[in-house]
């Protein structure tokens, strides 16, 4: 059965979006400043607890794990009967190889045949520093500047037997890659994204205690800087004392999304200026990563006092959408009846039908990045499965009155599903 609960490891362990901003410490119309104000500084409350690094004692992906994955993509590419899949420079090059590199004009890529070594598309004058970073494979295909990248692929393939067969693409590979890679070859070269999800859509254990332990490090950022609040706050020193507690246990700034009273009202923040007061809502929507997993977690707390009976109300509605989406969780069950599970019982709560309230879908896949497949969202019926992972954030947003979102990170399992996080179960007063 289900169980709603933390799972504990057993060891210790390119479009930008408002989102990407408040990542790298930006925040356009949030007032994010570069300081934190006196009274997080140490002249006023007490955080609940000190913070320490939570990073160092859990290991991130090594050889092994990449070439596991690179077998699972092998198999991946018989079922679906293709011959190869070539991974331009994005998430699934890290996934697969465990090398990050900056995608730019000159190609850099991999190719993971159906059999026969994994081979590297490399521009020739960064072969050396490509050879430092090899984890698993030795074969690299190098192109000079007045040279085709894509024949070093064509010659790939042909040295591998694979020259008639079907090439996937990544996903995720820019336009002119994809396109290049269709005038060069004699092979037919189809999009890859059911190659992709088939290795990425489907946590192993290692991947969730990643992403069990970066989801820790985000609550418990949360709470220490919860404990910071005061009248007069911005939403922008919230944010940096989020992002600065991620940093103190040792993980990326990551990113955070505060949005005090009706600013919450948009799901994503609003350009307009907000300072605290005593009785709003707190909306904090925030993440970091570990070893290149991430997390995401939202709260909504009450400010100084106890929250009023349409607040308290709300929030308990929202709540309890999301509890009953969690319920509904289990492998074979359509992605999409869990988020028509949600929204119906918004809307029998009285807060209106279909995206009146609930203005966006439920929740969305999460691993290397913060949003990827699967995505919980209606009419999806993609059937779940063990391993998949993804938000559950029902929310109800009232425009020019409140907004209440409550998020969490779960992973379907054999019987149903768990959370990576701890939820909450009653709205909490913080600061004042």
């Amino acid at each position: 059965m289900s169980q709603e609960t933390q799972h504990i490891p057993s060891s210790p362990g390119p479009g930008w979006t408002r989102r990407d901003l408040l990542r790298v410490g930006g925040a356009v119309g949030l007032g994010l400043s570069s300081t934190l104000p006196a009274f997080a500084a140490g002249n006023g409350p007490t955080p609940p607890h000190p913070l320490r690094n939570r990073v160092d004692d859990i290991d991130g992906p090594a050889s092994k794990d990449f070439l596991e994955r690179i077998e699972k993509a092998r198999r991946s590419l018989a079922k679906h009967g293709l011959g190869a899949l070539f991974i331009d420079a994005t998430t699934s090059l890290t996934y697969f190889s465990g090398i990050s590199w900056w995608p730019s004009e000159r190609v850099f890529g991999l190719v993971i045949p159906r059999k026969g070594e994994v081979a590297y598309v490399c521009p020739a004058f960064e072969e050396g520093r490509a050879r430092e970073y090899l984890q698993v494979g030795e074969d690299i295909r190098v192109w000079q500047e007045n040279e085709s990248p894509y024949r070093r692929v064509r010659e790939i393939l042909k040295d591998r037997g694979l020259g008639s067969g079907k090439l996937a693409v990544d996903s995720a590979a820019r336009l002119f890659v994809f396109d290049g890679l269709q005038k060069e070859l004699t092979a037919s070269v189809v999009e890859g994204a059911a190659v992709i999800n088939d290795c990425r859509g489907r946590k192993a254990p290692k991947e969730l205690a990643l992403m069990r332990r970066a989801n820790e490090i985000t609550q418990r950022a949360i709470a220490h800087a919860a404990a910071l609040l005061q009248p007069g706050m911005t939403q922008g020193q919230l944010a940096k004392a989020v992002q600065d507690a991620h940093v103190a246990q040792g993980a990326a700034p990551g990113w955070a999304l505060v949005l005090f009273g009706p600013n919450a009202a948009y799901p994503h923040g609003t350009d307009g200026a907000y300072t605290l007061k005593e009785g709003d809502l707190v909306l904090m929507d925030c993440g970091t990563d570990v070893h290149g997993y991430q997390s995401d977690i939202s709260r909504t707390f009450a400010f100084g006092k106890t929250p009023n009976d349409r607040q308290r109300r709300v929030w308990d509605v929202v709540r309890n959408a999301q509890k009953a989406a969690f319920e509904k969780i289990r492998p074979g069950v359509p992605a999409g009846d869990i988020d028509r599970t949600a929204r119906a019982f918004i809307e029998a709560a009285g807060f209106g039908a279909g995206y009146t309230a609930l203005t966006h879908r439920l929740g969305h896949g999460i691993g290397m990045q913060g949003h990827e497949w699967p995505y919980l969202v209606q009419d999806n019926p993609l059937p779940l499965a063990p391993g998949m992972t993804f938000s559950n954030e029902p929310g109800i947003y009232l425009v020019g009155e409140l907004g209440v979102r409550i998020e969490d990170i779960l992973c379907v399992t054999e019987e149903g599903c768990e959370y990576l996080s701890t939820p909450i179960k009653e709205i909490e007063v913080v600061g004042g």
